[in-house]
């Protein structure tokens, strides 16, 4: 039988340069990997000789794919998802849950929510390792930024199983200091006389994630930044009104609400990858998200009635 390029191809080749075309960057996937960073490249260079085609170009600030390398990914990632759905069987049900996940997540959600419970969860699962990622900004999860993404809104559609995980509410705070030194307004119009707490507009990562537009149009802050976490510690801190996720806020004794008829509301979903569903660990950890969340159920929505309400 005459032999081809394809029979001559090296499975762990294949998954070095699978890493390489997910961290769009031959240094990063080196780390990633633990390899230096001239053996990944000659393992791939290997590979697109074996192949007769070129699959990355080198840029100054990374590596992009060529045709022939995007059509090998897809390719590749099948197989994966083959072996993984393999995997999965052979060790069945009662498998011990081991292995590394990594979970991404914004950072009130990851820090101030999930971080506190994740000692639950290396009881239960003492071989599993969890990483957290918290980030204001989104994961890929086709790159494997992240095993599971944690999202707001629904994440687009591609090769994912997604599944809502809960609404929650945000509302106007303010410290006690604040409010006894500068008042509080009567109405939402009012807080243009006010010193307020937000994000840094121009670095907000998706338009679901611009809150104060709803509760004041023409919202400017004094004090801006990119974490949640970060805007709750200037919030009780006496920088000024901020709008804050109820779940992080609502138990605070230092914050009281502002204007609490108004509220607008955004939902959290959950984001794997469909090689991934079938992973006994990573499926382990979906759950265990669930469940929590369930639990805390009454914390993530506050009702309202108030102008600024909306999804």
């Amino acid at each position: 039988m005459q032999e081809t390029a394809f029979s001559r191809l090296n499975w762990d080749d294949c998954r070095l340069f699978l890493a390489a075309a997910r961290a769009g960057q031959i240094l990063a996937a080196a780390r990633t990997l633990g390899l230096n960073q001239a053996t990944l490249s000659r393992r791939i260079a290997g590979l697109e000789h074996d192949l007769g085609a070129k699959l990355l170009v080198r840029r100054t600030h990374g590596s992009e794919l060529t045709d022939a390398g995007a059509a090998l990914v897809e390719a590749l990632e099948r197989v994966e998802a083959e072996l993984l759905a393999s995997q999965a069987h052979l060790q069945g049900a009662d498998a011990a849950v081991s292995g590394v996940v990594r979970v991404g997540a914004p950072d009130g959600f990851g820090v101030g929510f999930l971080a506190s419970r994740l000692a639950r969860l290396a009881a239960r699962h003492p071989d599993l390792t969890v990483q957290l990622v918290p980030t204001p900004r989104g994961f890929s999860l086709s790159r494997r930024e992240a095993d599971i993404a944690v999202m707001v809104g629904r994440p687009e559609a591609g090769r994912l199983v997604a599944r809502r995980l809960t609404d929650y509410t945000l509302g106007l705070y303010a410290s006690r200091g604040y409010a006894d030194a500068n008042g509080l307004p009567e109405s939402l119009a009012g807080l243009s006389e006010h010193r307020l707490v937000g994000y840094v507009e121009d670095l907000v990562a998706a338009p679901a994630l611009n809150y104060a537009q709803e509760f004041l149009r023409s919202w400017r802050s004094s004090v801006e930044i990119t974490s949640a976490i970060g805007q709750l510690a200037a919030v009780r801190a006496g920088a000024g009104i901020g709008v804050l996720h109820d779940y992080l806020a609502a138990d605070e004794a230092d914050l009281i609400p502002v204007l609490p008829g108004a509220r607008a509301m955004r939902s959290y979903w959950t984001a794997m990858h469909e090689n991934l569903r079938d992973v006994g660990r990573v499926r382990a950890v979906s759950d265990f998200l669930g469940e929590i969340v369930r639990e805390a159920q009454r914390d993530f929505v506050i009702a309202a009635d108030g102008p600024a309400h909306g999804r």
